[in-house]
């Protein structure tokens, strides 16, 4: 029986320091299982990755409403929201600010896609985007976006994304 709980001591924390590891080994890669979440949007809904089962979706994670990368980032995926559609896509994005933020931003540049809020950073931290950034000297959200098969398996990851093009890449990925 001691050797049982000594084992069981061990096993939790040899388990910790892997989940740790797992964290801070940064965004995850193609071929993973996609993390499923469940995130309040924009238009008052609770959205979650398990929605979109069977579809092929296309997660983008950003920085912070209004500001100029994410402003153009987010303008370029609505000027291809139409594209994306007829490939059958679902397109998200998540930040970790508010929703009244997400609101704004959605009405201001007309967003016809769900603005996801994780104030809670669990989203961000599953999909390995939530950084350690040397310059600011702070964490923040890494501009990445996964494209998600069918399945729930990460097909292609874009990471840190260049704003510049993007959305256009991933329509000639589909």
């Amino acid at each position: 029986m001691g050797r049982f709980k000594v084992g069981c001591v061990v096993g939790a924390f040899v388990l910790g320091i892997s989940v740790n590891l797992a964290v801070a080994g940064g965004i995850l890669k193609a071929g993973s299982q996609a993390p499923d979440f469940k995130l309040p949007g924009d238009q008052g809904a609770v959205v979650s990755l398990a929605q979109s089962e069977g579809k092929t979706v296309v997660l983008y994670f950003y920085p912070k409403d209004m500001t100029p990368g994410c402003t153009k980032e987010a303008c370029s995926f609505r000027d291809h929201y139409q594209d994306l559609l007829k490939k059958g896509v679902v397109l998200l994005a998540i930040s970790v600010d508010p929703l009244a933020s997400h609101k704004e931003f959605q009405a201001k540049y007309s967003l016809p896609f769900p603005l996801l809020s994780d104030n809670a950073k669990r989203t961000v931290k599953k999909y390995g985007v939530w950084q350690w950034n040397k310059q600011r000297k702070a964490y923040g959200t890494v501009r990445s976006t996964f494209l998600i098969g069918p399945d729930g398996r990460i097909l292609k990851v874009w990471s840190p994304v260049t704003v510049e093009g993007h959305a256009e890449e991933i329509l000639k990925s589909l």
